[in-house]
């Protein structure tokens, strides 16, 4: 089975128990002032189907992504996108989908390690 190493941010889930069920590699909180402007970013080692299952519980206008080497999945509500990472090209549908929903194009940048 195929796994892939990802970034989930607490505040993007309608069920935040789902991550009980993964793997979690790392907690990261960003550092805003304000607790409630705050993000707990769960890097997380996942399975395509527990990729799939995420689509059903991300709240719209929030995405994660996942990536096995090059390879990179971004998960949306309802919708998923497959590119490559080192390739531009390859963004393109998941950029254009994701400023439809009004995330800013700093924040489609899906960084992988």
């Amino acid at each position: 089975m195929k796994e892939y190493k990802g970034m989930i941010i607490l505040e993007s889930l309608e069920d935040k128990d789902f991550l009980s069920k993964l793997d979690v590699i790392s907690i990261k909180a960003t550092d805003e002032p304000e607790p409630n402007d705050r993000w707990h970013i769960y890097t997380v080692k996942v399975s395509q189907e527990e990729i799939l299952e995420l689509e059903k519980i991300i709240k719209q206008g929030w995405y994660a992504h996942f990536w096995n080497g090059k390879e990179v999945i971004a998960v949306f509500r309802n919708k998923t996108f497959s590119f490559v990472h080192n390739n531009k090209s390859t963004w393109k549908p998941a950029v254009n989908y994701g400023l439809s929903l009004g995330i800013s194009r700093e924040q489609l940048d899906f960084p992988i390690d």
